[in-house]
């Protein structure tokens, strides 16, 4: 997972806030054990409540890995739902926010080998727990934050199934997925 983030995420610009919460060590990795949505439920909500509860100059934000679970993208998917859920049940919506990461990412409408779909691959399901008031900051500084999605696509593009694979930073083009994710 660091070498995707540093080599994909931060390497490739595809989140131009990384960076700086990556060199100061305020990122926390989490890995789960978890096998079924209850479980990673169970460890979401303790991480939220963790994240919360910790000053941003230590945590700004979390990876909750989750390499036993949902294997099949579209279930991950619509884990997505009780994630936001969980934010909800703990009051943090507002406060926090979750971004999904997965090794078979699809956004709908696109092929499974779709190079645009990498933007959101990991080498594993993953959460994103953010801090609203850091992704606020960081927008300001940013501009015309509304075009990162755009430019990763166009980065990838650029960078093709060859690139990607030379990265060596997890699932390539050609190992197939399913369904359609949400943006």
């Amino acid at each position: 997972m660091r070498r995707w983030l540093e080599r994909a995420v931060i390497g490739l610009n595809l989140c131009p806030f990384a960076k700086a919460v990556h060199v100061k060590g305020q990122i926390h990795y989490a890995v789960s054990a978890a096998s079924c949505a209850a479980e990673l439920r169970r460890d979401l909500l303790a991480e939220l409540r963790d994240l919360a509860a910790m000053d941003a100059q230590q945590r700004d934000t979390t990876l909750l890995i989750a390499p036993l679970a949902f294997p099949d993208f579209l279930d991950f998917n619509d884990f997505l739902a009780e994630a936001d859920q969980a934010l909800a049940e703990l009051d943090l919506e507002g406060v926090l926010q979750i971004a999904s990461f997965h090794p078979r990412y699809r956004f709908a409408g696109t092929d499974p080998d779709d190079i645009t779909n990498f933007t959101n691959r990991a080498p594993h399901p993953t959460l994103h727990l953010l801090r609203e008031a850091s992704l606020d900051r960081a927008v300001q500084a940013f501009p015309e934050a509304e075009t990162i999605y755009e430019t990763n696509m166009a980065t990838l593009e650029r960078l093709g199934p060859e690139g990607w694979r030379a990265l060596d930073v997890g699932p390539s083009p050609a190992a197939g997925t399913e369904g359609g994710g949400r943006p």
